[in-house]
C-alpha cells in the first residue's frame, strides 16, 4: 500500500492526494503520495501562524529548547531511515543522504543551544544620562520556501532559527522532495510545538509561494531557489 502524507495546518493533518513522489534513480519505486495545497489552504496556514505568534513569541527559552533538542535527538536516532528516504526521493547516494540527515540534526541541536543564549546589549550613549539598550524581537510569520537539492538540511537551517527566535512558520518545500519535508515537520510537531507554530503546505510554488508573497500577514520570506523565481 502506498503511503499518503498530508499537510499540517493549525496542528491538524489535512488535504487530499495531489502529487506522487517517485525515486528518480528507480522510477518503479514510489516513495509515496502527497497532498497539494491550494490558495485557500495556504491562507489557512498563514492565519494559523499569525494566531499562534503572540503566545510562541512570548514563550520561554526552556520551552523552545525542549522542542528543538527533542527534534534533534529523533532525527539523529533515525538517521539511517531518514537518510535512505532522502536518497530515494532525491537521487543522492545513501551515504550523502545519511550525512545530510546528520547535518540537519546538528543544526537543530545548535539552535536548541541558542534558545538559552538569547541576549541583548547595553551600550554607552554619547548623550549624558541616556541609556541605550538593544533587544531582539521576533519578526512574526515567516514564509519558508526551500529547494530540492538539500531537502532536509536547508529546511533545518531556516526553520530552526525562525523557531528559536520566537517566529511562527509557513513552510513550502520543493515539490520533488516532499518526504524529507514532511518528516522534519512531523518530528517537530510530535516534539511538542503548539498548534499553528509550524505549518506545512506542500504544493506548487506558483500557488502556495505566491499566496505567501501576496499575504500582508507574512512578515518575512526566506527563499532558496532559482534567480528567476527570486526576482518574482
Amino acid at each position: 500500500m502506498t503511503l499518503f502524507r498530508k499537510n499540517l495546518i493549525d496542528g491538524e493533518w489535512v488535504g487530499e492526494a495531489g502529487s506522487r513522489n517517485i525515486n528518480p534513480s528507480d522510477t518503479g519505486d514510489i516513495v509515496g503520495d502527497y497532498a497539494s495545497a491550494g490558495v485557500e489552504q495556504a491562507k489557512q496556514a498563514i492565519a494559523a501562524a499569525k494566531a499562534a505568534f503572540p503566545a510562541w513569541s512570548r514563550s520561554g527559552p526552556l520551552a523552545r529548547h525542549a522542542v528543538l533538542k527533542k527534534a534533534s535527538d529523533e532525527i539523529l536516532a533515525r538517521k539511517d531511515e531518514i537518510g535512505r528516504n532522502l536518497a530515494r526521493e532525491e537521487g543522492k547516494t545513501l551515504a550523502e543522504g545519511i550525512g545530510e540527515t546528520i547535518r540537519a540534526a546538528q543544526i537543530f541541536d545548535f539552535f536548541a543551544g541558542e534558545t538559552l543564549r538569547l541576549t541583548g546589549e547595553v551600550v554607552p550613549s554619547v548623550r549624558p544620562g541616556v541609556g541605550v539598550e538593544m533587544t531582539r524581537e521576533a519578526v512574526g510569520v515567516v514564509g519558508i520556501i526551500t529547494p530540492w537539492n538539500f531537502p532536509i538540511a536547508i529546511p533545518a537551517w531556516k526553520i530552526a532559527p525562525a523557531l528559536t527566535h520566537g517566529n511562527t512558520v509557513v513552510f513550502k518545500p520543493a515539490e520533488l522532495v516532499p518526504e524529507s519535508a514532511w518528516t522534519i515537520v512531523d518530528i517537530l510537531h510530535r516534539a511538542g510545538l503548539p498548534k499553528g507554530v509550524l505549518n506545512l503546505v506542500m504544493g506548487k510554488g506558483s500557488v502556495v509561494g505566491q499566496a505567501m508573497l501576496d499575504s500582508p500577514d507574512v512578515n518575512a520570506i526566506s527563499f532558496t531557489g532559482s534567480v528567476g523565481t527570486r526576482k518574482r
